[in-house]
């Protein structure tokens, strides 16, 4: 009888603890953000006509050489007050990037900027 209900109470915990929240990780491997999946989608809604040419008259962002070596400053820009006259868009020409568009942008310079 006592091994019996010994067995119940370990088959109990058992099933218990592979149904606790806690003891399974919750652990997520972030996706990887690439420079033409999700960096340029990004860009060229935002960032045209202004700097992409061939109507674009400032700094092209068209490529993956430019962007990559501008992403400091690009991120800094979208995230300064609207107010601020580096903002970019420029003179809300376009909506603002929001925080999610400039978490992938943070993101993908986080990992070494995959093409």
């Amino acid at each position: 009888m006592r091994k019996i209900l010994f067995l119940v109470v370990v088959l109990f915990s058992v099933v218990f603890l592979q149904n606790c929240k806690s003891s399974k990780s919750n652990y997520v491997a972030p996706k990887t953000i690439s420079y033409k999946k999700d960096i340029t989608p990004i860009l060229q809604t935002s960032c045209t006509p202004c700097h992409f040419p061939p109507e674009g008259k400032k700094e092209a962002l068209d490529s993956y050489a430019t962007v990559s070596s501008h992403i400091t400053e690009i991120i800094a820009r979208v995230k300064l007050p609207k107010e601020d006259r580096k903002f970019m868009p420029y003179k809300s020409k376009k909506p603002a990037l929001n925080d999610s568009l400039v978490n992938v942008l943070v993101t993908w310079q986080k990992q070494d900027m995959p093409q």
